[in-house]
């Protein structure tokens, strides 16, 4: 079969079987066409909650699915590859956060929101990288343990520096491997890009860029702006939609290893096998664990979020 030919098998069969299909930005282009949403994954489980459909499939990886599923206990959420986790989010466990705590009693836990739903349990409050500066100030508490992502973390503590911050080794990967050197390689090959990069890149990284956001804020700034180069630091799939949206203007990646191969590992074949119940993986969840998980992100909602 052709691209087009198993678009149309997926759109018919999501009608047939009551499905929404959700694609993270990281997804591809064949893929997010045939999404009923693509964005961020807080976003993205959000709106499976103002859907009416019976099952959703996300198309993303383990952490985001089971957030779906967090958020719409009544619906039937699968995740399209059962093979697509999330290095960061399975870094660290409840066993060995419950150990830090015991080190620094009194500070209140902040968890990313690419943490699985076991680490959000004990969780004061859950964070995306575009609401955690916000979230942070808005805390009553002055201690903050920032898991997991270190990156994220710094980024945060230099916008925040009314607070303590205690920030553990974990992070991206993807994002982690990008250096200073990228970064000058990057402008002097194209000196009047603007460089957008996301707050999971390093330090070193993001020092140099002309705005620091998350997926769907490095996507809409380069749609408002003037501008009409940009160097994209974040997962390269971002400079192929950013390419098919704008053509008008001219979009670079700032290394060409800014690859997430467990985001990549999702395909459209694998979303009709999804929805043929040839593949996928139903996500299954304890209501105990379930709705302890859940209390950090609707304290996120209460401060802001």
């Amino acid at each position: 079969m052709t691209i087009e030919q198993v678009q149309k098998k997926i759109c018919r069969l999501k009608a047939e079987t009551d499905t929404c299909i959700l694609a993270h930005s990281y997804m591809t282009e064949d893929i997010c066409e045939v999404a009923d949403f693509v964005g961020d994954s807080y976003a993205l489980a959000v709106k499976a909650t103002k859907t009416d459909n019976k099952n959703v499939i996300m198309c993303g990886v383990r952490f985001m699915a089971e957030m779906v599923k967090m958020l719409n206990p009544e619906k039937r959420v699968l995740l399209a590859n059962p093979e697509a986790g999330c290095p960061m989010a399975e870094q660290m466990d409840r066993q060995l956060i419950q150990q830090v705590k015991e080190q620094y009693p009194g500070y209140a836990v902040v968890a990313y929101v690419n943490t699985t739903a076991e680490l959000k349990t004990i969780a004061d409050v859950c964070v995306t990288s575009s609401s955690a500066v916000n979230i942070c100030r808005a805390m009553p508490q002055k201690d903050i343990l920032f898991i997991p992502d270190i990156n994220l973390g710094t980024y945060v503590k230099e916008h925040v520096p009314e607070k303590n911050f205690k920030l553990l080794s974990g992070g991206c990967p993807t994002h982690a491997k990008i250096s200073e050197k990228d970064v000058a390689a990057a402008k002097s090959a194209h000196p009047e890009a603007l460089l957008l990069v996301h707050p999971e890149c390093r330090p070193e990284v993001t020092k140099h860029a002309d705005y620091v956001g998350s997926t769907t804020g490095i996507m809409d700034f380069a749609a408002k702006s003037g501008a009409k180069e940009f160097i994209i630091g974040t997962e390269n799939s971002i400079v192929q939609h950013l390419q098919f949206a704008h053509p008008e203007k001219t979009f670079y990646a700032l290394s060409k290893d800014l690859v997430c191969n467990n985001m990549r590992s999702t395909t459209l074949v694998d979303v009709l096998a999804c929805l043929s119940g040839k593949g996928g993986e139903e996500m299954v969840m304890d209501e105990d664990t379930r709705l302890a998980a859940v209390k950090c992100i609707e304290k996120m909602m209460e401060y802001g979020g």
